[in-house]
């Protein structure tokens, strides 16, 4: 047809798998029924293929590909397999493609491993397709793109997106280009889609990174968590401080109004034994009897004030640690952010923990024991020394690990679970779902480490506990144990998780509101 454009991809490769799962031609356009006599069709609306003639095509073009013909293929072997197809990668997507397919870890991809890989990849791509076509018409045009890429935070022109649609360079500069538009209809259709990408490694897939971010806007009120991760055009076009101050402002609001649960944990974790079984009820009534209703947020404003710095803190440490890791993938995978979350994580709360060691001071003091905080800060200082601002810090670092590594695996699981079943024509899990995984996660990550959270509180507060004996974190795991049994570990768990749902709920609508009015694109 006029002004239509080649496309170097190899009809081998181009419509190895159909929606359904089965293979078929690029292009073929045979209706239901209309190929041997009819048959049940596959929601691909053509009649569904024979396993064997899948096999086939499959272990064609793997054998294409099989340059040594060894029976696996290794980095070279894609370089030279795919150049011959006329796909031409650079060493790095090559890679990609090796290590995303790579279960055994022997650095080569067999048959098996191979076609799981473009299965996957498959309906990935498919994700994304389906995200980009806002019409819903099977389509992506200049229009769509542009408004996609505004939801991630980037401003293109149409004349810019027609370029997209037009054609990709691929390998360097010099290379060959690859059309993506390949029928000069200025528009994407799904096959068009899937032949350019289906052996190229697109890891960093916009819209679900853009619906299931793991985000610390989730904040209920502990600071293990991992800092947020900001795409390049986050970062280039300013919106990443944006998400920081809405996420700071949500946590704000949701830590004050969760302030007398969290206090209360506070006090159970420091005074709670067998002889003194504190309840919700009897603490609640102790402390407003003690200090009026306004004692319930002793301690609230220094752990408001510390979000700031310990969120910016984390934030620059987290990038750093990125580069020092040396990875150039945009998002890092979940081994990789769990190592540089937890350093930055360590970074920040060693920087800002002299007011963890306040906090907890200022929660547990008496009516009219300090004037505010400095005061507090200048009694510890004088009686106690400076070491006294970093009371309980082993424990609190080596909860850092337990509470992200399981925080980021449950959660990593619970995404996977639900695209696995549910996504079919969408990424999009909702602002429930969304909100139902961040609070799981959170709960598993706290519940692993909370142990150590009560030590550390328990460390903090020695000086401030009359007749408390000055201990280690082992001695007083041991008194723990031996006094008050396993269950000695949990005192105040039953507020710590009473806060959680509201603390998750609030700061998500408080960030919600806050992006609206700071200008960030919402999806």
């Amino acid at each position: 047809m006029p002004g239509a454009r080649r496309s170097l991809a190899s009809p081998v490769v181009s419509g190895v798998l159909c929606p359904c799962g089965s293979p078929r031609a690029a292009g073929a356009a045979t209706a239901p029924g209309a190929e041997g006599g009819g048959g049940s069709a596959g929601p691909c609306g053509r009649s569904l293929c024979e396993a064997s003639e899948q096999d086939r095509r499959l272990r064609a073009l793997f054998q294409k590909l099989d340059v040594n013909r060894d029976g696996a293929l290794c980095i070279h072997d894609l370089a030279v397999g795919l150049g011959r197809l006329g796909l031409h990668r650079t060493e790095l997507d090559l890679l990609k493609i090796v290590k995303a397919g790579d279960k055994d870890l022997d650095g080569q991809l067999d048959f098996e491993e191979f076609v799981h890989y473009l299965q996957d990849h498959e309906k990935k791509l498919r994700l994304v397709f389906k995200s980009l076509d806002k019409k819903n018409d099977g389509r992506i045009d200049a229009q769509e793109i542009v408004q996609s890429l505004r939801d991630l935070g980037v401003k293109i022109s149409e004349q810019q997106a027609e370029k997209i649609l037009k054609r990709i360079r691929t390998g360097h500069f010099w290379g060959p280009v690859t059309y993506m538009d390949k029928n000069g209809t200025m528009t994407i259709d799904w096959n068009e889609w899937r032949d350019y990408h289906l052996l190229h490694p697109v890891e960093n897939i916009p819209e679900i990174i853009l619906y299931w971010k793991h985000s610390t806007i989730f904040d209920v009120g502990e600071n293990l968590t991992v800092p947020d991760e900001f795409t390049v055009e986050e970062r280039q076009t300013g919106m990443w401080w944006r998400h920081l101050v809405a996420g700071g402002g949500a946590g704000a609001v949701s830590r004050t109004c969760t302030a007398p649960l969290d206090r209360l944990k506070v006090l159970m974790q420091v005074h709670a034994s067998r002889s003194n079984n504190m309840c919700i009820v009897g603490g609640f009534t102790q402390m407003i009897r003690e200090g009026g209703p306004r004692s319930l947020w002793r301690g609230n404003g220094i752990n408001v004030l510390k979000i700031a710095p310990e969120s910016a803190i984390k934030f620059m440490a987290y990038e750093q640690i990125k580069r020092f890791i040396g990875t150039d993938q945009e998002m890092l995978r979940i081994h990789e952010r769990l190592l540089a979350g937890s350093l930055a994580g360590a970074i920040a709360q060693s920087s800002i923990y002299p007011m963890e060691v306040l906090k907890t001071r200022m929660a547990l003091r008496k009516t009219g024991q300090y004037s505010g905080m400095l005061d507090c800060a200048k009694n510890i200082l004088s009686k106690e020394g400076m070491a006294a601002f970093y009371k309980g810090y082993i424990p609190n670092m080596l909860g850092i690990i337990p509470y992200a590594g399981i925080d980021l695996a449950v959660y990593e699981t619970l995404k996977n679970a639900w695209l696995q079943r549910y996504a079919v024509n969408s990424a999009d899990p909702g602002v429930f779902v969304l909100l139902a995984c961040g609070t799981i996660s959170s709960t598993c990550g706290q519940l692993a480490s909370y142990p150590l959270a009560l030590v550390r509180t328990r460390m903090q507060a020695q000086a401030s506990v009359e007749g408390a004996p000055e201990v280690t974190m082992r001695g007083l795991f041991k008194h723990i144990l031996k006094t008050e049994g396993a269950f000695g570990l949990y005192r105040g768990l039953a507020p710590n998780f009473m806060k959680v749902i509201p603390a998750v709920s609030i700061s998500y609508v408080v960030y919600e509101n806050l992006k609206m009015t700071l200008g960030v694109q919402s999806r």
